[in-house]
């Protein structure tokens, strides 16, 4: 199940012409897929792009209504692939995937699909995940369309020009008969807003119809002397139409007044930014009129020469935004103007910061000092913007709000797999640990700062070859259920196999790909009605030669975990070992069972539900249960007890009741404080009866103990 349902949503993809669409940008992104005639789609989910591929997901009944074919892809390479189909036939095709990580692994088929042009119109719906909000390396995916000349957009973030962007990627693709890059930044997937629908439209050609009539174009295989032609026609035919295209279309825009001594030139995805920081600077008004010439690039590559020539004509100065680095766009303005001669001059990372977010302060600060730099007579004595903050200090709240960094959920099914190997680590010494891209490189963080590198989605234990030769310790790679079905079976199991590698490897299945989203994967124990699901990691791994296989169905289960990773790691066996430990998402499971539960709570049935707590009065203070569990629901408590400093253990409200504290205390033999209580709604009258009398007896028995306890009296002589 994923993270978040759009049913109820999706919905209002069946709007028509002149209604008013209002909705969320991924939302608006597969309505306006719809309303170009797109004829096939499919993605890879991963953030900020995971929940379009939600949303198409729910809405597949309404794209096959329409004869649209949806694929969920198993990686983005197979996504970019897909495009072939708009290679030799005049359908338009969309495959949507995460920034320049999706943009790498889709690297082979992207440059074939660059180097062959296209037929009918192909556009990549790209989610730039650049920024403090990043969980990836800071990349841009611009480096990959100059290198493989793609066509870049980059539209201005609201729902409108993000609609009118997709419709003029299809366009602009088949102006060109090249591919078109559509980039939407973390907060485009999410803006919300209103745009004027038009009707759905069946693709011209379906896939299906094109399947009863091959077609091929000999001149488009990637091949000698056929790729030399289709490098010769991307710079006199392809570029040259896309630059037309651009110009005649206007699909780069102006604003403000038509002169002026300075200018902006813009990514689109800045432009919010930008209004907001001249409206802070008194140069443009609350509803976005700028007093400064503004030329926005909604598409960043190709530019158009002629375009910002004009832009620069009677300017002293002109100021690039471009967030990211290397400045690819300031670099080719400043050859442009070198070029032609002119005198304007060029700014940009030497006012805004070479890498990083272009935040609301580093844009205000870094325009602000453009203008004191080239036209500081603009700027008003000081600012008066609308909703202008006060001159007060803001307090550093770093020095009074602790870190937190970020960790495992609540009950997760991966905590107790780092819980068994610290107690291994324990017993048999430090092991060279791989991790990869998933929940689980949480541990790589405290308590448990297990595991390193992270090489790629599903490339843990490929990570760790170079010591799989053999030595005195085995190494360890933590590889998950979504990066083992993306690339780890073949480029790290199938590579371990070939290499006859004396190594360990933990496959933690949670049944979903957990990280992007909770969406299925091939081993989810979940019925699915569109997906084949319900194939065991185990087997997979025998198929391809791994002989030692341990299956282990209950992960909270610390002490067999332990003994398992300890009989890896020890056993004479001299090949690939791999442990397949399983354990449903504790959110995934949340989601699912909380609304039931709720329900029959309302309706008056009898629910129980475990909750554990700490005795006080056997907690020993020294909080190894906390280093050998980092659950969040798990804290420390101050008593009242004159005669004990130290703070004791606690679970709060948050605990979801998965055992994990007490079998960690159990297999590293700690003191036994934890204890379980069943929670009990809407007992039975029998049962409240009973639970009377007990109360009944241990009040006495606590009377009884209490006239019994030894008494110190306060007088003396």
């Amino acid at each position: 199940m994923a993270e978040r349902s759009f049913a109820k949503e999706v919905k209002k993809l069946k709007m028509g012409e002149g209604e008013t669409f209002t909705s969320e940008g991924i939302l608006a992104i597969t309505k306006a897929l719809l309303e170009c005639g797109v004829g096939y789609v499919g993605g890879y989910q991963g953030a900020p792009i995971s929940h379009l591929m939600d949303v198409l997901a729910d809405a597949e009944e309404i794209l096959s209504e329409l004869g649209v074919r949806f694929e969920a892809n198993a990686s983005e390479a197979a996504a970019a692939a897909m495009l072939a189909a708009s290679v030799h036939y005049p359908i338009r095709g969309a495959v949507t995937f995460k920034g320049s990580v999706g943009v790498n692994v889709a690297s082979d088929a992207l440059a074939n699909l660059a180097s062959s042009g296209v037929n009918g119109g192909a556009l990549i719906i790209v989610g730039e995940d650049y920024g403090e909000g990043s969980s990836i390396m800071q990349e841009r995916s611009h480096a990959f369309a100059m290198k493989s000349q793609f066509w870049l957009l980059d539209p201005r973030p609201n729902l409108p020009s993000i609609v009118t962007a997709v419709e003029q990627g299809f366009d602009l693709s088949e102006a060109s008969n090249t591919p078109v890059m559509l980039m939407v930044r973390i907060r485009s997937c999410h803006v919300t807003g209103s745009f004027t629908a038009r009707d759905n439209k069946r693709p011209p050609l379906t896939v299906r119809e094109a399947l009863s009539n091959p077609q091929r174009d000999f001149a488009r295989v990637v091949l000698p002397p056929m790729s030399y032609a289709q490098e010769k026609d991307k710079v006199e035919n392809r570029w040259p139409a896309a630059k037309a295209y651009i110009r005649e279309q206007g699909l780069n825009e102006f604003f403000g007044p038509s002169d002026g001594k300075v200018g902006i030139v813009m990514q689109g995805g800045m432009y919010n930014g930008v209004i907001r920081a001249l409206q802070r600077l008194g140069l443009a008004d609350i509803h976005g009129d700028t007093e400064i010439p503004l030329y926005v690039l909604n598409v960043t590559y190709p530019l158009v020469d002629e375009e910002f020539l004009e832009f620069c004509e009677g300017k002293d100065a002109v100021l690039v935004v471009e967030e990211g680095q290397p400045e690819f766009i300031e670099q080719q303005l400043g050859s442009i103007l070198y070029r032609a001669g002119a005198r304007t001059g060029l700014s940009g990372k030497d006012v805004f910061p070479m890498a990083g977010e272009y935040t609301g302060q580093v844009m205000l600060d870094s325009i602000e000092a453009f203008f004191k730099k080239s036209a500081p007579e603009l700027l008003p004595a000081q600012r008066r913007a609308p909703n202008r903050p006060d001159d007060t200090d803001v307090p550093d709240l770093s020095k009074t709000v602790p870190i937190r960094p970020p960790g495992f959920c609540t009950g997760c099914p991966e905590r107790p797999i780092f819980a068994a190997m610290k107690l291994v680590e324990g017993d048999l010494g430090k092991h060279q640990i791989a991790g990869d891209i998933g929940c689980h490189l949480f541990a790589t963080l405290p308590p448990f700062e297990i595991g390193g590198t992270t090489m790629g989605y599903g490339l843990g234990p490929a990570s760790n070859a170079a010591f799989d030769g053999g030595g005195e310790k085995r190494s360890i790679a933590v590889l998950g259920d979504g990066g083992f079905w993306h690339n780890g079976l073949s480029s790290s199991i199938g590579n371990a196999v070939f290499n006859k590698s004396d190594s360990v490897t933990v496959i933690v299945d949670n049944y979903y790909s957990a990280a992007t989203g909770g969406q299925d994967v091939m081993s989810s124990r979940a019925d699915n009605a569109t997906k084949s699901t319900k194939h065991p990691i185990a087997e997979a791994v025998k198929g391809v030669g791994v002989e030692w296989v341990r299956q282990i169905d209950h992960t909270y289960d610390v002490g067999k975990m332990r003994d398992t990773l300890k009989e890896a790691l020890t056993t004479d066996y001299d090949g690939p070992k791999v442990i397949v430990a399983s354990s449903e998402c504790m959110l995934n499971k949340q989601r699912r069972e909380k609304p039931k539960v709720a329900k029959a709570i309302r309706e008056g049935r009898r629910v129980e539900k475990p909750r554990f707590g700490v005795d006080e009065d056997i907690c020993t203070g020294d909080h190894a249960c906390i280093r050998l569990s980092g659950c969040p629901s798990l804290s420390l408590k101050t008593l009242d007890d004159p005669l004990r400093d130290d703070p004791i253990a606690a679970i709060d409200e948050s605990c979801v009741g998965c055992g994990n504290c007490g079998e960690v205390a159990d297999a590293a033999v700690l003191c036994p404080s934890f204890y379980r209580a069943d929670v009990v709604h809407n007992p039975p009258a029998f049962e409240r009866a009973m639970s009377k009398v007990a109360g009944r007896i241990i009040g006495w028995l606590q009377q009884r103990r209490a006239r019994a306890r030894l008494e110190f009296s306060g007088a003396g002589s």
